[in-house]
């Protein structure tokens, strides 16, 4: 059977380097299927990649290879990680890039991959995504033991992510992702809202919404909107537009819920 093996860099598709990932990988192992996640990551920004690899690194069967690579560390003491998490096996710099992968999983343990995985004939310390990360992935996916890839324990770097918090009858957390769509993303769970959806305040800046709504589609086109997104967070959108532009929302915004029926 076929190993799986998904792809996210901040590459983009221009300039060959994602197709030079691909060519060492599957010199490494014929045998693969590979998957782009994507390569549109904004350049060098390792928060945004963090978030993108949270949507998806447990939704692929057990036994998949991750390649992770928003690197601007690139050539630095940083430390090129393996982790195993949850069954899968994730490689990429130790920069924070994981960090939504290991506050999710239930178990996982993370190694310095050795200075002797590389890719015979690789020059240079500006590409590990091609000469470490593909090389490695594609050692495993052909069956290497991960002892010949990487030996020695670490604990990775991980962002302190902002927590929300309740207090006073209202809810406070903040923008934490602005999606392609301008859908902007908080921190704040929709399970932490107790009060009725239909009867809570969002407010975000400029923006403000009177419930909380079931999709998009609740509001007409063009206007506000509060959702539930598909990880379970509070969104604030516009239905057919983007809610970033609309009402110039911003990564690190507070965002506030509340509902009439209490006091703030």
């Amino acid at each position: 059977m076929s190993s799986v093996v998904t792809l996210m860099s901040d590459f983009g598709t221009a300039d060959g380097y994602a197709a030079a990932m691909k060519g060492v990988l599957l010199s490494a192992c014929r045998e693969v299927v590979v998957v782009d996640a994507t390569h549109e990551i904004p350049p060098q920004d390792v928060r945004a990649g963090a978030w993108a690899l949270r949507r998806y690194w447990n939704l692929f069967p057990k036994g998949t290879v991750h390649v992770a690579v928003v690197d601007p560390g690139v050539g630095s003491s940083r430390k090129p990680l393996l982790i195993r998490a949850d069954g899968r096996w994730l490689l990429g710099p130790d920069n924070g890039l994981f960090s939504w992968v290991l506050r999710e999983a239930r178990s996982w343990t993370a190694w310095k991959i050795a200075p002797s995985t590389r890719r015979p004939g690789g020059v240079g310390e500006t590409f590990h995504g091609r000469d470490v990360f593909a090389y490695a992935a594609g050692l495993l996916a052909s069956g290497a033991p991960r002892e010949r890839l990487a030996r020695v324990e670490v604990e990775p770097v991980r962002f302190a992510w902002p927590t929300p918090r309740r207090a006073r009858g209202e809810i406070r957390g903040e923008i934490v992702h602005l999606d392609h769509f301008g859908n902007a993303v908080s921190n704040i769970p929709a399970a932490l809202v107790s009060w009725p959806r239909r009867s809570v305040s969002v407010e975000c800046g400029s923006f403000g919404v009177e419930s909380l709504s079931a999709s998009y589609a609740s509001a007409r086109a063009g206007r506000p909107v509060a959702v539930v997104e598909s990880s379970g967070l509070v969104e604030l959108s516009v239905n057919g537009g983007s809610a970033a532009e609309s009402f110039s929302l911003a990564i690190g915004a507070a965002v506030r819920i509340w509902s009439a029926s209490c006091s703030r």
